[in-house]
């Protein structure tokens, strides 16, 4: 019986594993993304421009934070060598994955490949051009066949990008539906219940003046090359 009760607790305590900053890059990222998407279906380029500039500012943002920020918002603590995910999706298979309280070695590598995309997706769009009256604010420093060429790479890599934000999403609802782990709530409140993850996981709650010099930093950079390149 007191195991029984013991047991109950440690399933109901939660812990903080997601801070301010990195819920609010995910949930900001997911609009911006959202919104570029509708910008160019409706061939509003300017607005979709915009879009463009936000989602770099983030991205800029997430990979200064990736390295000074909270202890699950380290690149050093959620990318695992391949073989690490490779091992744990056959755990996974088999019913066997244990649960993690931050990103799994395979939502580490997604959420790897989802800023490359999202990075190179941007960068190409700086260069790119509609044909029409619209061109990326670094048009100028490359031929037109080049701009053109990278025009279709920035397309090609938004359907790539939408694919994978599938796949994460799609992983979300299996994890919710099958595993009976909620990986949707935490990034709201932050909290994630504790039962059987991580054991001996520290977490450490960096400033919100680190990320804000962080985001500024990030600001800067886009409006630098938007601006004075």
């Amino acid at each position: 019986m007191k195991d029984d009760v013991k047991a109950a607790a440690e399933t109901s305590k939660s812990t903080l594993v997601w801070d301010m900053p990195t819920r609010l890059f995910h949930w900001c990222l997911v609009l911006l993304v959202g919104t570029s998407w509708l910008t160019g279906e409706l061939g509003e380029m300017d607005w979709h421009m915009r879009s463009g500039f936000a989602i770099l500012t983030l991205v800029l943002f997430r990979l200064l934070w990736g390295v000074f920020g909270s202890t699950t918002a380290r690149f050093a603590q959620f990318v695992k060598p391949p073989a690490a995910a490779v091992h744990y999706a056959r755990d996974l298979i088999s019913g066997k994955a244990r649960t993690y309280l931050g990103h799994n070695p395979l939502g580490g590598w997604m959420v790897v490949l989802l800023l490359s995309l999202l990075l190179f997706q941007t960068g190409t769009g700086l260069f790119a051009n509609d044909d029409i009256f619209t061109e990326g604010p670094l048009y100028h420093l490359v031929t037109k066949s080049t701009s053109d060429w990278l025009t279709v790479i920035h397309k090609t890599l938004f359907d790539a990008l939408l694919i994978c934000v599938g796949l994460h999403v799609a992983a979300a609802i299996f994890y919710l539906v099958v595993k009976k782990d909620n990986l949707i709530l935490p990034m709201i409140n932050g909290r994630k219940s504790g039962h059987g993850a991580d054991s001996g996981f520290s977490f450490v709650l960096r400033s919100s003046f680190i990320a804000l010099l962080s985001l500024a930093a990030a600001a800067a950079a886009v409006w630098a090359i938007v601006t004075l390149v």
